[in-house]
């Protein structure tokens, strides 16, 4: 890299910074933080453990932002050092060490602006998921099982709280659906990307003449709602039911008709919830997850009405799969809404959907 690219690169990462200073209100966030660990601070902040994991995760997210900009901020300065140390002395080993630092600080800065590309109303929130297969019974099950452990392991790489709300088993082998929440900050923002019909297209393990099979599985995905989004649900649209957990779990499993179903009439909206040992806690929590899919629900029919004036066509059959994942014969992975693909199909069910998630994130603003 000769020194008036490197001089160059300097002055495209200076001026990033200081496009992103001027639109992250750094000493707001900084003011803000210092509040929230005030109240973190307070001998009685743990008294409402829901409410202080909420301002633990705000408290996070902001500091990961001014942190990571302070970062940059003082890699940049330090890469200007090193710049100048080159022009004087002409050194193999600190230009080495300048170039890779400089592809360093943009590869930060290319996460850092995916980022800030988080800014919905809704992104900071927990997410729920849920996935249901489609017809062709234990092969969709399977590979409904394929996703769950996928996003399982994306969730957790990403650092955060994967609880599993409800969890149907398949009669042979998957699930028939299962529903998990994600926990952290811009749990929802990151998964999001995933709401959509995945397929699947591979040898069948089930199938003993060795036939290829193509599957289907449904991902939903919803913000966990704050307390002041107000959603008005009516007792009297309400039919609630209660079961014995199905799932693996402790000495209640199987127990108690501890698991509850709320369904919203008007709509034939259906919720599960066995995650807690108390029949209480598990409607709670079902009332949670219900007001998230109505107000889903109203954010879709919103957006369609919006695309229909446009004239913009919206299908969402199980033809208008968002991504399609081949193991044979040959092995890719190809996101149909920006067309990132790629070959390492084991990375992908391992949980790496980095490159899927940062393309549409960054779709959505271009």
């Amino acid at each position: 890299m000769e020194m008036a690219e490197i001089r160059q690169e300097l002055e495209k990462i200076s001026t990033l910074l200081d496009e992103f200073r001027g639109s992250l209100d750094l000493e707001e966030k900084e003011t803000r933080i210092a509040e929230l660990e005030d109240r973190m601070a307070d001998p009685s902040f743990w008294n409402d453990q829901e409410n202080a994991q909420k301002v633990i995760n705000e408290n996070n997210g902001l500091k990961a932002v001014v942190d990571t900009y302070r970062s940059l901020e003082t890699r940049h300065a330090d890469l200007d050092v090193s710049y100048e140390l080159v022009k004087e002395e002409a050194d193999d080993d600190l230009l080495e060490e300048l170039v890779s630092g400089l592809k360093g600080v943009r590869e930060e800065l290319d996460k850092f602006e995916l980022q800030l590309l988080l800014s919905g109303p809704y992104d900071p929130n927990n997410a729920i998921l849920e996935l249901h297969p489609g017809a062709g019974g234990t092969e969709s099950q399977d590979w409904a099982s394929m996703l769950l452990r996928m996003y399982t392991r994306f969730a957790e790489q990403r650092g955060f709280k994967v609880e599993t709300l409800d969890y149907l088993p398949g009669d042979e082998a998957g699930v028939k659906s299962v529903t998990l929440k994600l926990s952290g900050h811009n749990a929802y923002g990151y998964m999001k990307a995933e709401k959509g019909v995945h397929r699947l297209v591979r040898i069948s393990p089930f199938d003993s003449s060795g036939r290829r099979h193509t599957s289907f599985v449904s991902c939903d995905v919803m913000p966990e709602l704050d307390e002041n989004i107000e959603i008005t649900v009516s007792t009297e649209d309400l039919r609630i039911d209660t079961y014995r957990a199905s799932g693996a779990g402790g000495q209640h499993i199987n127990t108690t008709d501890s698991a509850v179903r709320i369904t919203h009439v008007p709509t034939n909206t259906v919720v599960s919830c066995q995650a807690e040992r108390s029949q209480i806690k598990n409607r709670e929590q079902a009332m949670k997850m219900l007001k998230a899919k109505l107000f889903q629900q109203e954010m879709d029919r919103q957006r369609e009405e919006a695309e229909e004036i446009r004239g913009e066509q919206s299908d969402i059959s199980w033809g208008s799969q968002i991504r399609s994942y081949v193991f044979h014969p040959y092995n890719m992975v190809k996101d149909h809404r920006t067309n990132v693909e790629t070959g390492n199909t084991q990375a992908v069910m391992d949980g790496d959907l980095n490159p899927f998630v940062d393309a549409f994130l960054r779709s959505q603003v271009n």
